[in-house]
Order: structure tokens, then C-alpha cells, then sequence
């Protein structure tokens, strides 16, 4: 098992696409300011199920923030799909989310007059697509989530869960390549937060889309196979994690792994835990 983590992660550094260099983030507060990110340094791979963990004020939402082009760094160097952040345009910024990246809330921020098929189609609309491409589109989404038998029915005729699948197909139904979850199942009970995350761990291996999370749920940490603790706007760790639920045991520390250590073909066995 060691050695086939020890493989996935030169994996993720290989076809990394996501790129973080010493990142700080700070907001104007009075006449002074507050510093939400201090020197974060990050990669995340192509088809990784991770998550930004830590207590509320420790900066994962900003982080989630910046990796999706909604707010830019104060200091340091962010790319996404080889797009810097700070170098985009207000239309290069609106641009890439639209084409690359979904987003999933807490709180779902579906359109309460829209059906559930018009909320999910609703992110294909400034895409260049047919209606008959749209439909095709909607009904797969809308499949992967369990929820065809819905297309006519409005939010406030689903369950809390139900609210949440819609949102999953509308951030998946672009197939971007990039999904960021924030605290997607603080609103849902235990049976349904099961589901959201058995429904979007399978979307992760089926379409290899990369999905990040900002949580403090332990939920969600159980389906992580990675995860980034913050504290104060600082990584204080980086863990590689067994991807089923039953196994928690860290393996091993990702961050700032030398490359040498990558190059050099040591044996997995012999990287010491606390690297």
C-alpha cells in the first residue's frame, strides 16, 4: 500500500495543476490589517480528493478563494491550469471558472424559481453549446447524482440532500477539472453527508476531476486522501492518506518533499513519516 501512495504522489507532482508559492494574503481591517495566509506553499495533481482543514479564521475559505480566481494574493505566486492569478482580468478570471472550475456551498445557492433541470442547466448557458447538447449534459449530470426523476421539481420541494446533489451536478455538469467544496455538508445530517461524499468520491475516480475541500468536518476528513491542516494562515502539516473510510493511519507528509527524494527512486519504505 506504502509503495502504491509513494507512486500516486510522484503522480500528482508529475501532472500537477495546481501550483501555490509562497502565498500571503492579507486584508485591510481599521487602519491596519489582517494577514489570513502566511507563505503557503501547495501542489495539487490532477484527480486528488483533498481538503483544507483547521478551525474557523485559519484561511482555508481564502485559500479555496484564491485557487478558484475569486480574490488575488497580496504577495507570491498562484497557478491554475497554468494561469496565474494575479495576472488575469476580471474576463480571464470569469472566464476560467466558467470553462474549468465548479464550485459547491453550503448553503446550495440554487435558484429558487428554477427547476431542478433549469438550475443544473444554468451553468452551461455561457457555454457554447446547443440546446440539445445542453439537455444531453443536464440529464447526465443529473444521472451521476441520482436525481432524473426530479428535472421538474423545485428546491423547495427537496430534502436538504436533494438540495446538495443539485448542486454537485450543476458544479459537475461542465466536467471541469477543477471542483472546490466549501463546507458541503454543514447543513446535512450524517446519512446525507455519507451520500454527498460516496456520490462525489466516485465523480472523482470516474472523471479524475480534482476536488478540494474547506472543512472541519470529520465527515468529510474520513474520504480525504489527503489533507492540509491550517492554523493561522499557516500549513502546519500535509498528510497522504488511505482513500477507503475505514483507514485513517497517516502514511506519510507530502509537503515540501525534495525532489532528489522523487528522482533518486528510493526504495518507499525507507522515507521517514515525518518528512
Amino acid at each position: 500500500m506504502l509503495k502504491l501512495k509513494y507512486e500516486k504522489l510522484k503522480y500528482f507532482i508529475k501532472m500537477s495543476i495546481i501550483n501555490i508559492e509562497s502565498l500571503t494574503k492579507k486584508f485591510p481591517v481599521g487602519k491596519g490589517e489582517f494577514t489570513a495566509l502566511k507563505n503557503v506553499n501547495l501542489q495539487f495533481g490532477k484527480g486528488e480528493f483533498a481538503g483544507l482543514v483547521g478551525p474557523s479564521g485559519s484561511g482555508k475559505t481564502t485559500l479555496l478563494n484564491i485557487i478558484g480566481s475569486l480574490d488575488n494574493p497580496s504577495d507570491g505566486k498562484v497557478e491554475v491550469l497554468g494561469q496565474s492569478i494575479s495576472a488575469l482580468t476580471n474576463k480571464q478570471s470569469a472566464k476560467l471558472r466558467n470553462k474549468h472550475i465548479g464550485f459547491i456551498f453550503q448553503t446550495y445557492n440554487l435558484l429558487p424559481v428554477y427547476t431542478v433541470y433549469e438550475n443544473v442547466e444554468f451553468a452551461l448557458l455561457l457555454q457554447n453549446l446547443s440546446a440539445s447538447e445542453r439537455k444531453k449534459a443536464v440529464m447526465d449530470a443529473l444521472e451521476w447524482v441520482g436525481l432524473t426523476d426530479k428535472v421538474k421539481s423545485k428546491p423547495a420541494m427537496l430534502s436538504g440532500g436533494e438540495c446538495q446533489r443539485v448542486a454537485i451536478a450543476r458544479s459537475m455538469v461542465k466536467k471541469p477539472e477543477i471542483v472546490l467544496a466549501d463546507e458541503p455538508t454543514a447543513n446535512l445530517d450524517s446519512a446525507n453527508s455519507h451520500h454527498i461524499l460516496q456520490t462525489m468520491k466516485k465523480l472523482n475516480r470516474e472523471l479524475e476531476t480534482t476536488f478540494i475541500f474547506a472543512t472541519h468536518d470529520e465527515k468529510v476528513m474520513q474520504y480525504l486522501e489527503r489533507i492540509v491542516s491550517l492554523k493561522d494562515g499557516q500549513i502546519i502539516s500535509d498528510k497522504l492518506f488511505n482513500s477507503e473510510p475505514e483507514s485513517r493511519n497517516p502514511e506519510f507528509r507530502t509537503r515540501n518533499l525534495p525532489d532528489s527524494v522523487i528522482q533518486a527512486g528510493f526504495e518507499p519504505g525507507t522515507l521517514n513519516p515525518e518528512l
